[in-house]
């Protein structure tokens, strides 16, 4: 009997995964993904596409807690009105560009300019968050990585989505990371491969290296998030299987 590792109403995917269907068919694709038993979703580039998924997402029974969207630099009024007519409550920086993350000084700038956003954002009833890539896990300031020092230096408001293969590129093993981070860590990118920064290297969850049930072990009060930047194959059939390998469901 396969086990379960997430309940199927608990697990969300980053729509970002399949952007080219979506580019061609919103609805089509959104139905796909309610097909295969996802119930939520997780949307990049909200504002423009705001319409659009207050239109569909319920049509399929999807909701998108949580959604990427730059912050800082962007025209935050705008989030924030997408947000809500979205129903999304945790918006989710998805990168400041690696040149901020070098030095502390930098790291501790951006933790600010995130603050000053989730203070804004607590009035609307919004959630601030920042989702990492290799890079903060690669720069290191004495001795820690850049996402650990962020993380020191934004107030608790600013909660975390790590994206656990990419922290792994970058020379942290998630399990160890995802301990020391402990309850900031409100989100996961859950994704696997053969920890490359060759994005359709990525697989299906569970067909790679990655220690996928520790992982989630590790943040148990977390979204878990199905992501594939890329894949080399049939995308909906990598989602299918990452769903079916997470939630114990006949693939």
């Amino acid at each position: 009997m396969p086990t379960s590792l997430v309940a199927p109403d608990e697990l969300s995917v980053q729509l970002y995964t399949v952007r080219e269907h979506i580019a061609q068919d919103l609805p089509g694709s959104l139905r796909r993904l309610a097909d295969i038993g996802y119930r939520r979703v997780e949307p990049w580039g909200l504002v423009d596409r705001a319409d659009l998924l207050a239109e569909h997402l319920p049509t399929f029974g999807l909701a998108a807690p949580t959604a990427h969207v730059h912050l800082v630099g962007g025209d935050i009024d705008a989030v924030f009105a997408a947000a809500e007519k979205v129903g999304v409550t945790t918006i989710i920086d998805p990168h400041v560009p690696e040149e901020n993350w070098t030095e502390r000084e930098g790291i501790e700038r951006v933790a600010a300019q995130l603050g000053e956003i989730a203070e804004r954002a607590a009035d609307r009833g919004l959630r601030v968050g920042y989702h990492n890539h290799a890079f903060e896990l690669e720069r290191r300031v004495d001795g820690v990585s850049a996402l650990e020092v962020f993380a020191a230096a934004a107030p608790e408001s600013v909660v975390l989505e790590v994206d656990t293969y990419w922290a792994e590129v970058g020379g942290e093993p998630a399990v160890e990371l995802l301990r020391r981070l402990g309850d900031r860590v409100q989100a996961l990118h859950v994704k696997d491969g053969p920890r490359t920064k060759v994005d359709k290297d990525q697989v299906a969850v569970g067909d790679g290296v990655l220690p996928i049930a520790e992982i989630l072990a590790a943040a148990p009060g977390a979204l878990r998030v199905v992501e594939l930047d890329d894949h080399s194959g049939d995308v909906f059939e990598a989602l299918e299987r990452s769903f079916a390998f997470l939630t114990g469901a006949k693939a």
